[in-house]
């Protein structure tokens, strides 16, 4: 379940008690004698370390004795580093500098949610996903809560702005993950592969993203992959579902490290105790493994390396609708690899290189059947390999303004067989892309780019423009807006089929403003994304699809108004038709409801030492497709309203020197009704509801870490 046990609640470390000998205190301001609030004091290379509080006062015991460096950090500051002697109590008045490129120039924000641990924009980091109740740790179901995301829980992939999840990209450092997802079986969705922890930094872009991605309708989830480790460490983690276990090893120079991890998921007990709808006939049985490699080359080079290998088995029987009184057997085995090799370095006179290669293949085996029904069963199988090198540019123009081009390869491999009906093909696809960022003053940056791709199975090549224009009114606000050409290969099922397809087509235009200061975060943002040569199946294949996407977006975080509080409310509004596929005409698809909003709230008792954590998201119906209406009534019904609440609770204590975290949590809790959809038999006099394989999942597990403690990632985070 891709570090699922590992570090599902590892980081989720509330303060424990201290036995030091000698006390550091004191205030931290500006330099206009301002307290600040939330300042991260610490004493580099120990545990010991506090927070400022709203006065900007702080205070903290250690047993550390002789000289020390004492770091004072607070995004959006430059970072102050002093030397103390903790042989005797310290009181200390420590002046923090606004740093000049967070707060005072503009930054390209249009169609993007940052969510990384440095950067005075971000809106979710790391630990917000994984403390983010009933998400699971999944990355994806943490972006659900952000606007423009919908919560189609019934199937794979990140569906946004009326997009369908094959329209939204996954990067990890610059290059693209070709199977992000896990394979689903019908009606129950694979989950994202990779743990939050292994990025520091993430980009949800929901439209209008830069010329150096391509490939993506929709939108892109960029994931920058963490550097060095801060010290080795060692994990392990058992659960209700599995166990896991990880070590990562830095150099004595701090500029090498390694990490190999593995974790083992078996559900077959759960589901002993707690009863799916479709009964498990294999498994579900996951292995997961990683690899990594960090190596730093200089002061600014770093050569990074991720290796992952997932091999899982799981079926399940349930009640044949075509056929009454038989079962239908669905048994899938997956294997799944993805390698991603980056280099960066600075090579003189501000010109910064990046390579990158990746390797991908998944593999799925399944095997369909009505059980004495039919005399064989179907055998699907599906292989799809995916190599990539990429190489870029950029070049720092003044103190702010930076250009950046390059280009990338990528050949793929598809193939499918149905049976002994075999359809395959080879794919070499080029691109190179463009892109200036130029400030015309630190509170106006334009961002003017361009990509030109190529792709040999269409034969085909396409230019795609974007620009855009952000003005910043004054340190925490600003206003912004986005236009771009995107285009994309249909759907390998599709090209499978017919080679004579085009590129599908959406062009994006969007304007925000956004307010973002230490304790709050408001934003909203209204955009139109119209649609052109979406694959049609009939009559035949072809590019005669057509569609639309417009709405406004609302998003507000607040972590100061309630003490230990932290939680944010988002809201989306869309517009969406389109005619694809074997639609008649345009009509609002079956995976965009007009309505979606959420409210995530996360609460810290810090005497019990315990967070709390509530997601509740509420979706209005979306349409479904009821073959015993009308031609005219094609897609009119709709769905019942979405609604669910997830609860988390986790409890730190310290056991034989090893900080260890207890989990429970819990999705769906109230086990609330969902319908997704319904399935008809072929003559419609039947049919079945689309829900969940069961109502609610509950989790518990302990895990324990060896050597890093992450104490201030909570307090930070509140």
């Amino acid at each position: 379940m891709s570090k699922f046990n590992l570090y599902l609640y590892l980081f989720v470390l509330a303060p424990l008690l201290s036995f030091a000998q000698h006390k550091v205190s004191g205030k931290v301001t500006d330099n206009k004698k301002h307290p600040l609030a939330g300042v991260n004091i610490a004493i580099k290379g120990s545990y010991d370390g506090a927070t400022t509080t709203a006065d900007g006062s702080f205070s903290f015991t250690t047993t550390a004795t002789g000289d020390h460096l004492l770091s004072a950090t607070l995004t959006g500051y430059q970072m102050l580093e002093l030397q103390i002697n903790t042989d005797t109590d310290q009181q200390l008045n420590i002046v923090l500098k606004n740093a000049v490129n967070a707060l005072r120039v503009v930054t390209i924000s249009a169609g993007s949610f940052e969510a990384s641990d440095d950067k005075k924009g971000t809106v979710l980091k790391p630990l917000d996903i994984v403390t983010t109740a009933g998400a699971g740790a999944d990355i994806v179901n943490a972006i659900k809560t952000l606007p423009g995301a919908q919560q189609t829980n019934d199937r794979e992939g990140l569906f946004v702005r009326g997009g369908t999840g094959y329209e939204t990209q996954t990067l990890i450092d610059g290059m693209l993950v070709r199977n992000p997802f896990s394979t689903s079986l019908p009606d129950i969705p694979g989950r994202g592969r990779f743990s939050p922890f292994l990025f520091k930094g993430t980009t949800f872009s929901s439209g209008g993203y830069s010329a150096q991605y391509g490939q993506g309708l929709s939108s892109a989830l960029i994931l920058e992959s963490v550097d060095l480790p801060e010290r080795s460490s060692s994990s392990v983690g058992v659960s209700v579902i599995g166990a896991s276990a990880g070590l990562d090893n830095l150099s004595k120079d701090k500029k090498t490290s390694y990490g190999v991890e593995a974790d083992y998921t078996n559900l077959s007990p759960y589901f002993n105790i707690f009863k799916p709808k479709q009964t498990p006939n294999l498994g579900p049985e996951i292995i997961g493994t990683s690899v990594n490699f960090r190596h730093k080359t200089s002061r600014t080079g770093m050569l990074k390396f991720y290796g992952y290998g997932n091999w899982t088995k799981m079926g399940f029987d349930k009640n044949s609708l075509e056929y009454p009184g038989y079962t239908e057997s669905f048994k899938l085995h997956n294997h799944n690899f993805y390698t991603n090799l980056t280099y960066r370095e600075n090579i003189g006179h501000d010109w910064h290189l990046y390579l990158g290669a990746s390797f991908s293949s998944n593999l799925d085996n399944i095997d369909a059947d009505t059980l004495r029904k039919n005399p064989m069963p179907t055998l699907i199988r599906g292989q799809s390999d995916l190599s990539q090198t990429k190489v870029m540019l950029h070049k720092n123009l003044g103190q702010f303004s930076v250009i950046r081009f390059g280009g990338e390869y990528q050949y793929a491999i598809e193939k499918s067989a149905f049976n002994s009906n075999n359809a395959n093909y080879v794919d070499n696809y080029t691109a190179a892309f463009a892109e200036g960022d130029i400030y015309f003053t630190p509170s106006f940056v334009g961002r003017v780019g361009g990509r030109a791709e190529y792709t040999s199975v269409l034969g085909k090549m396409n230019l795609a423009p974007r620009v855009s224009l952000a003005y910043k009114m004054n340190n925490y606000s600003q206003f912004s807006v986005a236009y771009g050409d995107y285009y994309q290969k249909p759907e390998p099922q599709y090209v499978r089929f017919d080679h004579h397809l085009g590129y599908m087509k959406a062009t994006h235009y969007i304007a925000s403003y956004q307010r973002v200061a230490t304790d709050y975060t408001f934003r909203t943002e209204v955009f139109y994304k119209k649609y052109s040569d979406l694959v049609k199946t009939v009559p035949g294949y072809n590019n005669n699809g057509s569609g639309y996407a417009q709405g406004i977006e609302v998003f507000w975080r607040d972590r100061k108004t309630f003490k230990n509080v932290d939680y944010w409310i988002s809201y989306s509004y869309l517009d969406t038709k389109r005619d694809y596929l074997n639609y008649p005409f345009r009509v609002q698809p079956d995976f965009a409801a007009t309505h979606t909003a959420s409210l995530v709230y996360k609460h810290y008792f810090p005497k019990i030492t315990t967070n709390l954590g509530l997601t509740y998201t509420f979706a209005t119906g979306r349409p479904y497709y009821d073959p015993t209406l009308p031609a005219d009534k094609f897609m009119s019904e709709k769905t019942m309203t979405y609604n669910a609440l997830g609860v988390s609770a986790s409890y730190l204590t310290s056991i034989r020197k090893a900080f260890t975290i207890f989990v429970l949590s819990v999705s769906n809790a109230p086990g609330n009704k969902q319908v997704f959809g319904y399935h008809y038999s072929s003559d419609g006099l039947r049919r079945d509801e689309i829900t969940p394989n069961v109502p609610r999942f509950i989790f518990l597990g302990m895990f324990m870490n060896f050597g890093i403690d992450r104490r201030q990632d909570v307090i930070n985070n509140l």
